[in-house]
């Protein structure tokens, strides 16, 4: 469940079951990483999205609701930012 060398976004989808809306098994990973093995480190001017650091790699993640349409935004995607891209939007001292 951790996040390999080469990914480099998970993109969780919701799925309708027995007249329900589900998260789908990249979601639950999502939640998984998010919750019990990424550091959290800053959240952007919106409060929408959030920067995580991978402990494993140093990797810098965004953590983004894309369907700001859709109740709570929608499902979740993980993706991997630059330590640039990261300083200037998170407004964030980073070791690259």
């Amino acid at each position: 469940m951790l996040i390999e060398a080469d990914e480099t976004e998970l993109k969780g989808n919701w799925i309708e079951k027995d007249e329900q809306v589900i998260e789908d098994e990249t979601c639950k990973r999502i939640n998984y990483l998010i919750d019990e093995v990424l550091t959290y480190l800053s959240t952007d001017s919106s409060g929408w999205e959030k920067l995580f650091k991978d402990p494993a790699d140093g990797r810098l993640w965004e953590l983004t609701h894309p369907n700001s349409d859709w109740h709570g935004g929608g499902p979740k995607v993980l993706v991997l930012i630059s330590a640039q891209d990261a300083k200037s939007k998170y407004n964030i001292q980073t070791n690259s």
